[in-house]
């Protein structure tokens, strides 16, 4: 099977509606929601340090309930570093994260900037 057959799967399971099980799927190492959690715990960690850090509000991490458009997929929030054109960092987290996400609450998160995973993880970097 190739990579691109395994990666179909994943996608028709997933839009078929059986998502279950597709967090237990392995590189051999760690599951996909092992390696979520660890990214979760990880911007948890970045955002909570730089809350006392920050000098500017644009840099801020923030976390919202509603995209800039005042939708929101059920059962999770945004958050955010940064909310300029060019420096969001964002990702969406479970709802079951929110009461002790360490960040300004604003109403309605920045309008996206486009930004791609690529993107974030350069972003990221230059921290």
């Amino acid at each position: 099977m190739t990579i691109d057959q395994i990666n179909s799967n994943i996608h028709d399971r997933r839009a078929g509606g059986y998502p279950e099980g597709i967090g237990r799927i392995s590189d051999g190492y760690h599951t996909f929601d092992e390696l979520y959690a660890h990214r979760i715990a990880l911007f948890k960690a970045l955002s909570r340090a730089l809350f006392g850090l920050t000098v500017y509000e644009a840099d801020f991490p923030w976390k919202s309930k509603l995209q800039s458009n005042g939708t929101m997929e059920e059962g999770w929030f945004i958050a955010g570093i940064g909310s300029a054109t060019g420096k969001q960092i964002t990702y969406h987290i479970p709802i079951s994260e929110w009461d002790e996400w360490c960040a300004n609450e604003i109403p309605y998160a920045p309008a996206w900037d486009g930004h791609t995973s690529a993107d974030v993880i350069k972003r990221l970097k230059s921290l």
